[in-house]
């Protein structure tokens, strides 16, 4: 690591003038934003031609907002100790708040109007570009309740947050983990971050006692944990009844335009291709030469000291390589990321740990990386771009509008540059050690991501049954399914210690339900987009260009089907299945 910015080639430091030369050039855009803002709308609008100018001015503040506060927030993330850039950060989202509140009295009061009204405007062709919003909305109008009733369901808003608030409180910060030994015999206290990293340890010993410690202080606070997740499954219970819904996940999935069926496929496809995952667990079984495989020992690396070790200009180079099939204009977009500085490439002091992609409407997007000479952060620099040349197609072709895409769908264009880039690994490494662990990469990916993450959305859907039915939820319950689950995914081979039948109580998405399951889609639509792209040749290339193009004008499942992925049907979840179990068969067949 560089311990000063100043220190490193600017060449490797992203240039924030494209969004402001200065502070003094961002002062004076914020202060004209908090001026414009104070007084908008002017009055609440009313007629078509009202409603299309409100829309075109809102559109044009939220630009400038996200202009804003990016550079802001990229500014405090290249140091978090800069008092400048925290308080420039700081305004930038008291200006969002402002805004919000200014303008939270329109899709409720459009909503109210007349439905042929609103048909009206879709069928508008001045309405063109936010006609898939309005469409969007028109779905939610019979959901939606009385002026009385929506004000008193927006003023509980902050109540209904509070089980999140409380779980993460309790998590972060108040759960009492005990002191264990490391693996250099030094006493130290567990955390979260300890827990990761000691159950990545070849020291088996370690990897134990860290599993029961860490366990011991959720088993500690069951009863607390158990009335904050019920409560917090009851309140979504609630609300699908007052806004009369059919059932809590149809409610949750409707708030992305994505039917239930795609769901339901996720969990019925997924279990069927169980066995290939028990298959797994087998065969880790046999390559950690281990009488019993505990829970405890899924995270350890069967493959040990296989690193790229490349410097950052040549896996940059290899990556661009990689993802050549997806043509010209793709790869001279990579590289103008590079050339123009798009890219924050190394840790220095203070810097934002990991790494994002930043999209900016109307400038490019900016990549945050931290990168080391390691395999994992070559895969990272293809994850990161697959983020940014998504954002950056669809910015470039649609109007602000229609280009943000859904959370269903943004991981999806990150997934394929990653199995993009192995495949080309993998059919040039001629290392053995470095094959065996490229394919173990893709196989723990595919088993944390879409079985392990398709698990979590089956018991979502038990908790929330359980609510909708009125049963009791109570800590038996939930941790006697959870344990079910686990031996159902996992199968025989495993020994499914009784600890981590209290799993669920540590998954902070839970208290956002129905939200993992994209995780699954995301990288299930990623290997059947590589496998047609590597397969169909021009065509799929095209396609897939048409779908990074195409932000966010449709639902997100619509949208997929033009890169051939149709989540209503088994075949994407089946192709997943097939390709980890091709994988698995080579990683068998690959002996070092």
């Amino acid at each position: 690591m560089t311990d000063l910015r100043k220190d490193l080639p600017t060449k490797d430091t992203w240039d924030l003038t494209h969004l402001f030369k200065d502070s003094e050039s961002f002062n004076k855009e914020k202060d004209a934003l908090k001026k414009e803002i104070s007084v908008f709308p002017e009055k609440h609008p009313e007629t078509k031609d009202e409603i299309l100018a409100y829309l075109r001015r809102s559109d044009e503040l939220e630009q400038r907002l996200e202009k804003l506060y990016c550079y802001a927030n990229m500014l405090h993330d290249t140091d978090g100790a800069d008092a400048l850039a925290t308080g420039m950060l700081q305004q930038a989202e008291s200006l969002y708040v402002a805004y919000s509140a200014q303008t939270a009295f329109f899709v409720p009061e459009l909503l109210l109007r007349p439905e042929e009204f609103l048909k009206e405007l879709t069928k508008d062709e001045r309405f063109f570009d936010y006609e898939y919003q309005l469409k969007s909305l028109l779905k939610r109008k019979q959901h939606v309740l009385s002026p009385e009733e929506e004000k008193l369901l927006a003023e509980a808003g902050d109540i209904f947050s509070q089980f999140d608030t409380v779980f993460s409180q309790l998590d972060n910060v108040d759960l009492p983990f005990p002191k264990i030994k490391d693996g250099e015999g030094n006493t130290v206290t567990l955390s979260h971050a300890r827990y990761g990293a000691f159950l990545s340890s070849p020291d088996r010993a370690l990897r134990r006692r860290t599993f029961l410690a860490y366990y011991k202080a959720y088993k500690q606070n069951i009863h607390t944990i158990t009335a904050v997740y019920a409560g917090s499954v009851k309140k979504d219970a609630f609300v699908t009844k007052a806004r009369k819904y059919e059932s809590c996940l149809s409610r949750a999935l409707a708030t992305e335009d994505v039917s239930p069926a795609v769901y339901e496929n996720l969990l019925s496809a997924v279990g069927k291709g169980l066995p290939a995952l028990h298959e797994y667990m087998r065969v880790r079984k046999k390559e950690l030469n281990y009488k019993q495989m505990h829970m405890y020992d899924l995270h350890v690396p069967l493959v040990k000291n296989a690193e790229l070790k490349l410097s950052y200009e040549e896996a940059f180079a290899l990556v661009k390589e990689s993802l050549s099939l997806l043509g010209k204009e793709y790869c001279e977009t990579l590289q103008r990321a590079k050339d123009e500085r798009w890219i924050d490439v190394y840790e220095t002091k203070g810097k934002r740990s990991g790494a994002y992609s930043c999209g900016v409407y109307g400038v490019h997007p900016y990549v945050l990386l931290n990168y080391t000479p390691t395999t994992r952060d070559v895969f990272t620099i293809a994850h990161e771009l697959g983020h940014a040349m998504h954002s950056f197609r669809s910015d470039s072709a649609l109007p602000y509008s229609k280009a943000g895409y859904r959370i269903f769908v943004a991981e999806v264009a990150s997934t394929v540059n990653e199995l993009l880039l192995l495949k080309h690994l993998l059919k040039k490494e001629t290392d053995v050690s470095l094959r065996r662990y490229l394919l173990s990469y893709f196989l723990d990916t595919v088993r944390t991501t879409m079985f392990r993450q398709t698990m979590f959305a089956e018991f979502e859907a038990f908790s929330h049954s359980l609510a909708e039915q009125g049963a009791p939820l109570t800590k038996e319950a939930f941790s006697e399914e959870y344990l079910n689950l686990n031996k159902k995914y996992y199968g025989p081979a495993v020994v499914h210690d009784n600890d981590i039948m209290y799993e669920w109580c540590r998954i902070p998405h839970f208290y956002t339900a129905f939200y993992v399951y994209k995780y699954a889609t995301g990288i299930i639509s990623a290997i059947s987009i590589v496998e047609r792209l590597t397969t169909k040749g021009e065509d799929a290339v095209k396609d897939y260009l048409r779908f990074l193009s195409s932000g966010g004008s449709d639902s997100p499942v619509e949208l997929l089907k033009i890169a051939g992925v149709d989540l209503t049907t088994e075949k994407p979840f089946n192709d997943a299945i097939a390709a980890f179990s091709d994988a698995l068969k080579e990683f068998e067949s690959t002996k070092a």
